[in-house]
């Protein structure tokens, strides 16, 4: 693997040194394919356009994640940013020089990338939503065509700029990426074929949280048994960040599982309650006004939401926090917000009665 990173170090010093310019464009295409962009931004935006879709976007991020989690633990995937700093594969300790940014730091094992298997695999969900909707009569195939090759070229070119700017910010490896890329469109592809997440109750979303945790600390203790410390790319991190203050507890592995299992739980909730049931499947939810009010109030209340930052003092109390903070996201776009923009629109259609 050593000759693998070398020609990968390789691609990142070429980008660093000629693409310097791009720098601010990069930073916000990594910042496009954070998962954490799905449940404050696509999820809001397409469950209210249509609830099928922001279940599956869910459903798909979640157990996406999950598997991106599993992967990093089997693979022991590096990061460029210490791998240079621990080779032995250069000679006369003349190891290359790879810029640091405020957001290369990342905590977790470097393989498959999580941005990149994230992202293509919930753009994945948008493009072929999307299309579906506006699948034609045989008399507009042609416009559909073009409407289909513009959709799936806008999908390549925002997935090969999420992948070049992971390894232009020296967090990943180029084939890391490749990787998360090709595993993010196969969940998404996975859950076509899965329509019961559309109807599930809330014992199916229990019983799978319950699975997916057990099975990850299982895995976890197991190897800890076998004197494999999982966690050992959290050392790595810390030993060489450039800025200590660049570390972030929620760049860990563990964070990235209860952050996921809160929003799989919050979801089973809020499409499980009376209040969803009154307000998205009464007869304001298929009204176009409702629905924007929806999105508006959702988008603008997740935006200050996230202001709100939670105590990383404790770990185990962080880890509970963001279980509880993630949970709180579908429930907010899913039911209660919705069940307040219910009672609105109701009082509102009463006054004018």
């Amino acid at each position: 693997m050593d000759f693998v990173h070398s020609i990968g170090v390789l691609v990142i010093q070429h980008l660093q040194n000629n693409y310097r310019e791009c720098h601010d464009f990069l930073s916000f295409m990594s910042t496009v394919g954070d998962p954490r962009n799905i449940f404050s931004v696509y999820f809001p935006l397409w469950f209210h356009l249509s609830h099928n879709v922001g279940t599956k976007m869910i459903w798909v991020a979640v157990i996406g994640d999950w598997f991106n989690l599993i992967f990093k633990w089997i693979l022991f995937g590096q990061r460029p940013y210490w791998w240079v700093q621990e080779t032995h594969f250069y000679r006369n300790n003349s190891f290359p020089y790879l810029e640091q940014f405020p957001i290369t730091c990342e905590t977790g094992p470097g393989s498959p990338s999580g941005h990149a298997m994230g992202s293509s695999s919930v753009w994945y969900v948008m493009i072929t939503s999307a299309l579906n909707f506006t699948r034609p009569s045989s008399s507009a195939t042609s416009v559909f065509r073009l409407l289909r090759s513009g959709l799936w070229m806008a999908f390549w070119v925002i997935q090969i700029s999420v992948c070049i700017s992971r390894v232009f910010i020296a967090t990943h490896f180029p084939h890391q990426v490749i990787l998360g890329l090709l595993a993010g469109m196969l969940v998404a592809a996975v859950f076509d074929h899965i329509p019961s997440v559309y109807s599930a109750n809330l014992k199916v979303y229990l019983q799978t949280n319950v699975f997916l945790f057990c099975i990850a600390v299982c895995f976890y203790l197991l190897l800890k048994l076998m004197d494999i410390d999982l966690l050992w790319s959290v050392t790595k991190a810390k030993k060489w960040c450039a800025n200590p203050e660049w570390i972030h507890l929620d760049t860990t592995p563990f964070a990235g599982l209860f952050r996921n299992l809160g929003a799989l739980f919050g979801l089973g909730l809020a499409v499980n309650s009376e209040m969803f049931t009154q307000s998205c499947k009464g007869k304001n939810g298929y009204k176009t006004r409702f629905k924007l009010m929806c999105v508006t109030a959702t988008l603008t209340c997740l935006q200050l939401y996230d202001f709100i930052k939670i105590p990383t003092h404790t770990e185990v109390l962080f880890y509970i926090l963001s279980f509880c903070k993630s949970a709180s996201v579908p429930l907010g776009v899913v039911a209660v917000i919705p069940y307040c923009v219910h009672l609105l629109v109701g009082d509102e259609d009463r006054k004018l009665a």
